[in-house]
This record gives C-alpha cells, structure tokens and sequence, in this order.
C-alpha cells in the first residue's frame, strides 16, 4: 500500500494527512501526537476513527497541520484521518457517517461589520 493522502478542515484549521501501513505512530508537524496535544480529550478526538474501525495499530499516520486553535486543529485532523481510511476501504463509510466523522461541520467565525465593535453586537442605544 503506498501512501494515501486527504484534507481535513475546521473552523480556519487546515490537516494534511499521508496514511500508510505501519504500527499506529502518529506525527504532527514532525511532533509525536502527545507532545502536539497534551490533552487525552483532545488526542482522543484524534483517534476516535481509528477506534471505530479497530485500526488505531495498522496504520502510521504523517500530519501538516496549520491554522485555526487546538480544537479547531483536532477536529480537521479527525475529519481528515475519518476521509483517508474511506479512500483505503470504502466499505468502512457507512460506520464512520454513523458516527459522524465524515461531515465537514461548517461553522465558523462571523465577520465583522462595520459600525459595530463586533459581528452582531452594537453599541449602546442613547435616547439622550
């Protein structure tokens, strides 16, 4: 099996992803995942479709992740993973939509407009 690459976005984070056969090593930014994410919940989102298909020890996983915060990050890099293993074996879609993992989930930041100090916010109303 060569090298099977995908895109994960998320707000305004970027995760390029390069899945290959291997022992289950994950590297971010040439970063192991735990120094990346200290956090469990967040290294747990990350592995959330590998836990659901059993495969977390099958594949190592080569990460260029970029923009957006640690959450944000966290989540394009699931949804990323979620559409690398739908290109490995397509059968595996139905349970990773189950689950939820392969919606791009659109939600972002509202701009900002002017005469406003904030996107929807406004100044306060003086009658006098």
């Amino acid at each position: 099996m060569e090298r099977i690459n995908a895109i994960g976005r998320r707000k305004a984070a970027v995760a390029r992803v390069y899945v290959s056969e291997g022992t289950g090593v994950i590297t971010i930014n040439k970063r192991a995942l735990e120094v990346y994410f200290p956090s469990s919940i967040l290294q747990y989102i990350v592995k959330q479709p590998l836990n659901t298909l059993e495969a977390v020890e099958k594949y190592d996983i080569k990460v260029n992740l970029k923009g957006g915060g640690y959450k944000g990050q966290a989540e394009a890099l699931r949804l990323a993973i979620a559409r690398a293993l739908v290109k490995i074996n397509p059968e595996d879609k139905s349970a990773l939509r189950a689950e939820g993992f392969m919606t791009r989930d659109p939600r972002s930041v509202e701009r900002k407009k002017p005469g406003r100090p904030k996107a929807r916010k406004r100044f306060q109303f003086s009658k006098r």
